[in-house]
């Protein structure tokens, strides 16, 4: 005899029913939960059934299922038999889904019915808050939080000082932290957390040496605080400690916020050693968060082929692994590699619009411009990607970049979507490239409604306008900036020598070596103007809006002098007079590589016979034997 669902289910006791379901949240079968669910309506039992069925399949869905599902659940409930927990089981599926400001939103419809409000409440408050950034929320909730008795709750005060640390408020956090009666390591941890951030890894250190207890979030949190700075040789010995000396083993999370770490300011010593430790721990089996992280540690680094090596070998791969390879290629100028391994993705994941970005900007380093123009006209109609505005932004640069300003200034005017400083600021830049000053003249006022302190397009339009023979006009730019208290950004390099970071400014004679330093860069620049090397004064004359004084031919040997002492000139000595005859060179700039540096660059490679791969802030730069691997294309 075959029952139908209707017959089955009459025959389960509601009782039976809520066992079901709370069965299928404890194993995450949402499917299965998702099916009796609808069995439960299309029977018609859902007009009989109990709140406390309800119940059930709200936690249900909260827990595995769809925030919105949750909230449909929960309204049917009536607010009589809604308690603390159904209330927050909804705020935290709204946090797990990044529904921040509804997860607000709810707290105060809780607090406006009554309800009695728990720490774990609480703790979604601030989570939310945090998130957001919302510290005005923050406040009121820590002020709740005293006025119905939680602060003495370790929970609730752990999370007011993780919102606190996380929107700024430093001083806030350790107020919270002083009046606790009762730490955790998760208080301390937290405190840790906000003083690296907010105060630097000197500040750290000390309150990371009084904790009475650390787990391996705060060990992470320290080494990564040093690692980011630079201070490699504290981070590495503090990261041996922490495996051999405390025997904490390193999980998934750790090892990806360490390549992370390593991946933003270039550490390959610490970076190796992490591969090693998960290659040891993981083998084969590497989880591909690890792998991701790897393949983004290696491109970011400058070892892009190591990171292809490691690509090739991980045994899963998702569109995240996919979109870190794609985008170091790009980074690296090998667009062609990245239009030919493009459809490899459609075998193995369904590329997303970050793949797209990261194909674009391919295209646009690389000056694939039908290429780049095929994929834009098809992202939606083949690929089902609605163009975002980082697309637009790949698509104004690719074209201003080739020389077609209009039809990238039609792009833009195109566009459902107004343009920010990323794809203006692509624009302008090309306007200076090509000399076209009356298009950069209209889009600088447009920069600067977005971002008055930005002083890079100031210094573009001041350069066009003294390239053309403008000076009046240049020197107006830059009073301008300077009445105004802005300072043009100076630029960084910095490389890594003996498990060290160098950084060197222009003009900087700070470092220990600066005399050896600066006796190479008379040696090398001798040598390169043998080779045909020709300074580029038009491009230091303009470079900085401390002087308005007209530049004449009586300070153009000053002018030389100041780009021979350009910040990647001094890093490049540095690297020669400090490692072995051959050896590569790796050197990290926080600004765009000037012309004369690029030339410059280009015949160190040759003359040293070395390799020099310099990361600027868009993309490297990778030159060798007299060449550059952006093909004069930046």
């Amino acid at each position: 005899m075959r029952w139908s669902a209707h017959t089955a289910l009459t025959l389960l006791s509601t009782r039976h029913l809520r066992s079901l379901i709370r069965d299928c949240t404890r194993r995450s079968s949402i499917e299965a939960g998702k099916k009796l669910h609808a069995a439960i309506i299309t029977s018609g039992l859902a007009a009989s059934a109990d709140s406390f069925l309800y119940n059930a399949l709200l936690h249900l869905h909260a827990a595995c299922g769809s925030a919105i599902h949750a909230r449909k659940v929960f309204d049917e409930i009536p607010n009589s038999h809604k308690d603390t927990v159904d209330w927050t089981v909804l705020m935290g599926s709204f946090a797990r889904h990044g529904m921040h400001q509804t997860g607000l939103r709810l707290f105060v419809e809780m607090s406006r019915e009554g309800v009695r409000v728990d720490d774990v409440a609480m703790v979604c408050l601030f989570s939310g808050c945090a998130r957001l950034g919302n510290v005005e929320v923050g406040l009121q909730g820590h002020g709740f939080v005293v006025k119905v008795g939680l602060s003495s709750s370790v929970r609730s005060c752990n999370a007011a000082m993780d919102m606190y640390v996380k929107c700024g408020q430093l001083s806030m956090a350790k107020r919270v932290f002083d009046e606790m009666v009762e730490r955790s390591v998760v208080s301390w941890t937290v405190i840790l957390d906000g003083v690296v951030r907010w105060e630097g890894v000197g500040s750290g250190r000390v309150v990371f040496d009084i904790m009475p207890e650390r787990n391996e979030v705060a060990w992470t949190i320290m080494i990564v605080g040093y690692v980011s700075v630079g201070l490699v040789r504290e981070g590495f010995s503090l990261l041996q400690e922490m495996v051999f000396g405390c025997g904490l083993g390193l999980n998934y999370v750790t090892l990806c916020s360490f390549l992370s770490a390593c991946a933003q300011s270039g550490d390959m010593v610490t970076g190796s050693w992490v591969h090693a430790y998960a290659y040891k721990t993981m083998g084969n089996e590497m989880d591909i968060m690890v792998g991701t992280a790897l393949v983004d540690m290696y491109a970011k680094c400058g070892r892009v082929d190591t990171a292809l090596k490691v690509f090739e070998h991980m045994k899963y791969r998702n569109v995240v692994t996919w979109n870190a390879l794609l985008s170091g290629l790009a980074m690296h100028g090998r667009g062609r590699v990245v239009l030919k391994v493009f459809p490899q993705i459609l075998k193995e994941a369904k590329p997303d619009d970050l793949t797209f970005t990261a194909l674009l900007c391919a295209c646009s380093h690389s000056g694939l411009v039908e290429q780049g123009r095929h994929y834009f006209r098809n992202l939606e109609a083949l690929y089902g990607v609605t163009p975002k505005i980082e697309h637009y932004a790949c698509m104004v640069d690719l074209l201003g970049r080739a020389g077609h300003l209009e039809e990238a200034g039609i792009l833009i005017k195109r566009m459902p979507m107004p343009p920010n400083e990323v794809v203006l600021g692509s624009l302008i830049g090309s306007c200076s490239v090509h000399g076209k000053l009356q298009l950069g003249e209209g889009i600088l006022q447009d920069l600067v409604q977005i971002d008055p302190q930005n002083t890079e397009y100031h210094v573009l339009l001041s350069n066009m306008y003294a390239l053309g023979g403008n000076q009046d006009k240049a020197n107006l730019l830059r009073q301008g900036l300077k009445n105004r208290g802005i300072r043009k950004m100076p630029g960084m390099s910095s490389l890594y020598v003996g498990g060290q970071i160098h950084q060197f400014s222009a003009g900087d004679k700070s470092h220990p070596k600066a005399m050896e330093i600066y006796m190479k860069l008379d040696e090398m620049i001798q040598k390169l103007r043998m080779a045909g090397y020709v300074p580029n004064a038009a491009t230091q004359v303009f470079s900085g809006f401390d002087n308005t004084d007209e530049i004449n031919v009586d300070k153009l040997e000053e002018i030389e002098q100041a780009l021979f002492s350009h910040s990647e000139k001094l890093a490049v000595c540095y690297g020669l007079i400090s490692t072995r005859a051959g050896s590569p060179l790796h050197i990290f700039k926080n600004l765009r590589i000037c012309q004369d540096c690029h030339s410059a660059m280009k015949l160190v490679s040759h003359v040293y016979n070395r390799e020099i791969v310099i990361r600027d802030r868009n993309r490297f730069h990778c030159f060798k034997q007299g060449s550059c691997s952006c093909s004069d294309y930046w």
